[in-house]
């Protein structure tokens, strides 16, 4: 399935929980607060902008952003919170749409480089993020590692977040490096909802080479947005790649 058939404008009007998951302060809050310090005095491109939930905070602390987004549902729910000048966007594949301009920041946050379907679109999405950048310019990314450890010999599957109302549990083709998350919501009446998307998962190691592909260096690699040790049992990472000086 493609990317824009996934991100329909049902899946835009879903994807705002304000105050809540994702948009919870707690969880948008060091994001932001990181990415203004990653930013400095420059300005930012966001890859796969989507509704804007990280880039309308951070263009209201002062962070001229740009977006590159393929939905264009995604980017119509943008337009209702801000106009074209406060966050300007280039429709089009974050792979390799071009935007206007040079940066000192582009960053790819929530795991979404892992849309990308295959090794190579990866890999030019790396190489998209180095030619938007000045000299000594980051690329960050927000990823989850992948949880086989988790799976059990011959089971395809792990639970990963359970609730009530959601469960949701990614499903995992380790011959071609693949993984799909199923979204299950129910209702009170017990009617379920599902909604899929599908991955090709990165290892930390993979990403760092494709990292250097492109010219980067790695900077730093942390747990999480507030900064924690990243360790063998981290479940996702953020990290900075930096482009020589």
């Amino acid at each position: 399935m493609r990317q824009e058939d996934l991100w329909d404008a049902d899946a835009a009007a879903r994807y705002d929980t304000p105050g809540t998951g994702m948009f919870a302060p707690d969880v948008l809050g060091p994001t932001v607060d990181r990415l203004v310090e990653l930013a400095g005095d420059g300005r930012a491109l966001e890859f796969a902008v989507g509704t804007g939930r990280v880039a309308v905070p951070l263009a209201e602390r002062g962070v001229p952003v740009t977006g590159i987004e393929l939905s264009r549902p995604m980017i119509e729910r943008l337009r209702t919170k801000v106009d074209e000048e406060t966050v300007p966007v280039v429709r089009g594949d974050m792979a390799v749409t071009a935007a206007p301009g040079t940066y000192t920041l582009v960053y790819l946050v929530f795991n979404t480089i892992s849309n990308l379907y295959t090794q190579a679109e990866q890999v030019a999405c790396f190489r998209n993020a180095a030619r938007h950048l000045e000299p000594g310019g980051r690329f960050v990314i927000e990823l989850w590692v992948p949880e086989l450890r988790k799976l059990p010999p011959g089971q395809p599957a792990v639970v990963w977040h359970c609730e009530p109302g959601y469960l949701g549990l990614d499903t995992y083709d380790v011959l071609h490096q693949r993984a799909v998350s199923h979204h299950v919501r129910y209702d009170e009446d017990g009617q379920a909802r599902v909604t899929l998307s599908p991955h090709r998962y990165i290892w930390p190691a993979e990403l760092d080479l494709m990292a250097q592909l492109a010219g980067f260096e790695l900077e730093s690699r942390h747990a999480d947005w507030a900064g924690a040790e990243f360790t063998a049992d981290s479940r996702s990472h953020v990290s900075v790649y930096r482009l020589p000086a």
